[in-house]
């Protein structure tokens, strides 16, 4: 059964962002975007379940794009849309805000209790977490923050809705703020020297190192490989060693020398066996900007009624993206989920937006919403999916039940069989 988990909460900030209105009438719904959040449902589920019996649709070790790289993006996208058409027209932008702040930190706390280490997955019949080793940042805690910002930059950006002014002028306060978070990313990414540092046995509890600390060489400004890049730095100063994601992707790098059950050898370079966080403080930075990039996709939806309107503009802010994506990537900046990269933010959301206008053809423009009905549903329930599917805890709930021992119940037996 696959351990990941780095992109799963996603889908319960898009279903925030349709539910956060602040007036009593709802917009309608958009078949293609609830269409868009089901899909992005099943590929969560596709590629977790999956991802260990076939690893190229798992995530990439480091650098370059598998199928589940696109997962997360693509809620962070979505994200963004609704929160246009939620917040088309905002009566009192006090009141909206803290709604908004009110829902941003429910979700918050969730991700913390869901990821944060208190469930401890399908193989254990324990629960509970070590307050000295919780988990702090997580999909959800990363969408509550890029639900957060994108919100509050619809609610108390100045703008113009004119529709001779574009879309693209009418919101350029929020193009500067996208802007200036990727400057502050990559000043930061390229820019801070990373020091040598080093971790202890103790501090990583999924590592077979029984003692002793470990130390990992750097002295180097700019690299951006897993054990001395800027953005690990950081998450290792502010939050602490003993609070990021304990099974990196990274693992899976050859250099690592990872056995199929899971295990690190000793002889492995120490930074295989340290923590490290996806989701970190840096990372976050290009996600937020994924979320308001989303946003002005949604912005386009509203202010533009024709199919061929909507169309002709999202396609070409699409492939501008991509063309501006593997530019970047041609000049040397990685395609890289882990760090979320501005190449892997840019080319991720073009995905994103091309995806969204063959869903809106198909289903907005044709109709054809029968062939697709099940993804449909999945997108307005994708919380609900979530929690009690992709986040095993449906699967926690039903292996309570078991027979004179424990060990003795469906779950532990299918996985038995399976591996």
């Amino acid at each position: 059964m696959s351990g990941i988990v780095d992109y799963k909460l996603c889908s319960s900030g898009a279903n925030a962002a349709m539910h956060a209105a602040s007036s009593t009438s709802k917009p309608a719904r958009v078949a293609s975007l609830d269409v868009f959040r089901g899909l992005s449902v099943f590929l969560m589920m596709v590629v977790d379940y999956g991802g260990s019996v076939f690893p190229v649709i798992a995530h990439s070790p480091w650098n370059s794009l598998h199928l589940a790289d696109f997962v997360m993006p693509f809620f962070l996208f979505v994200s963004g849309i609704s929160l246009a058409i939620v917040y088309k027209k905002v009566p009192d932008r006090k009141e909206a805000s803290l709604n908004v702040a009110l829902r941003a930190l429910k979700l918050f706390v969730l991700g913390i209790l869901l990821q944060g280490g208190y469930f401890h997955g399908i193989t254990s019949m324990t629960y509970g977490v070590d307050i000295g080793r919780i988990r702090w940042l997580g999909i959800l805690q990363r969408i509550a923050i890029g639900y957060f910002v994108a919100a509050m930059c619809e609610i108390w950006l100045p703008h113009q809705r004119s529709r001779g002014a574009g879309y693209f002028r009418s919101y350029i306060w929020h193009w500067c703020i996208m802007f200036l978070l990727s400057t502050i990313y990559m000043v930061l990414l390229y820019g801070l020297y990373v020091p040598d540092w080093q971790f202890s046995a103790s501090q990583s509890t999924s590592s077979p190192l029984l003692e002793g600390a470990y130390k990992v060489n750097c002295s180097v400004r700019g690299d951006l490989g897993p054990a001395c890049n800027s953005a690990g730095m950081i998450d290792r100063a502010v939050l602490g060693i003993k609070h990021l994601y304990e099974k990196p992707v990274y693992r899976n790098l050859e250099v690592c020398k990872m056995s199929s059950n899971g295990q690190l050898p000793t002889d492995a370079p120490s930074w295989c066996h340290a923590p490290y966080e996806p989701e970190g403080i840096l990372s976050s930075l290009t996600a937020i900007v994924t979320c308001i990039i989303g946003l002005q996709y949604g912005h386009i939806l509203v202010q533009f009624q024709d199919h061929r309107e909507r169309l002709h503009h999202w396609s070409i802010l699409s492939f501008s993206l991509m063309v501006l994506g593997w530019l970047l990537a041609f000049m040397g900046d990685p395609l890289n989920k882990s760090l979320y990269t501005v190449s892997y933010l840019l080319v991720t959301t073009a995905s994103a937006g091309i995806t969204l206008c063959l869903l809106y053809i198909l289903v907005d423009v044709h109709g054809w919403r029968n062939l697709i009905l099940a993804l449909e549903w999945m997108g307005k329930h994708s919380l609900s999916i979530f929690i009690l599917v992709t986040s095993n805890v449906a699967v926690i709930a039903i292996q309570g039940f078991y027979w004179k021992r424990p060990e003795n119940n469906i779950v532990h037996w299918i996985v038995s069989n399976v591996e």
